[in-house]
């Protein structure tokens, strides 16, 4: 059955994995995500957060409203340490973060023998629609943060989303 929540919710997506990706074996591959998964769950579950699917390279992350700052600054820190995974790996790769907060539908989907936890409506429309690179958080989301994690960020437009203060502007 869904249910309507209000919550964070961020998707993380790597540039130039498939070129490194093409280099590998199905094997190394498997296991090069098996790792990565798990670094992704040991930075946002203690912040709350729950991956609620990972696709390839990018994983779609929920975070409860009242665990919005906390969720921020987890993609910020996964940002930085998933960056550092992948470069000790010989890849070329970088995370894109994308974060939005709103209404959304929550419930279990899926064929009628497998169904799994998943989000859906406009917010999530939203976030995957936002067209930014590097670390980009929506006004919704950014009003949700504390002010001193308010600060960890400048606005960027058009249109207007929040990026890490030590980012540079990019059209």
């Amino acid at each position: 059955m869904m249910k309507t929540i209000q919550a964070l919710v961020a998707c993380s997506d790597l540039t130039g994995y498939a070129r490194f990706a093409a280099r590998k074996s199905e094997g190394e591959i498997f296991q090069l995500l098996s790792d990565y998964y798990e670094l992704v769950g040991d930075v946002v579950e203690p912040a709350r957060g729950k991956v609620i699917k990972f696709m390839g390279d990018a994983a779609l992350i929920l975070f409860p409203e009242d665990a919005a700052d906390e969720g921020v600054r987890a993609m910020l820190a996964l940002q930085s340490r998933g960056d550092r995974f992948w470069s000790d790996r010989g890849a070329d790769c970088r995370h894109h973060l994308r974060i939005h907060f709103g209404p959304m539908g929550l419930g279990p989907l899926g064929t009628r023998s497998d169904k799994r936890a998943d989000v859906l409506g406009s917010t999530v429309n939203t976030l995957f629609l936002l067209k930014a690179s590097g670390f980009a958080l929506t006004p919704e989301a950014f009003r949700k943060l504390a002010p001193e994690t308010r600060k960890l960020f400048k606005k960027h437009t058009p249109p207007m989303f929040y990026i890490p203060t030590d980012q540079p502007h990019r059209d």
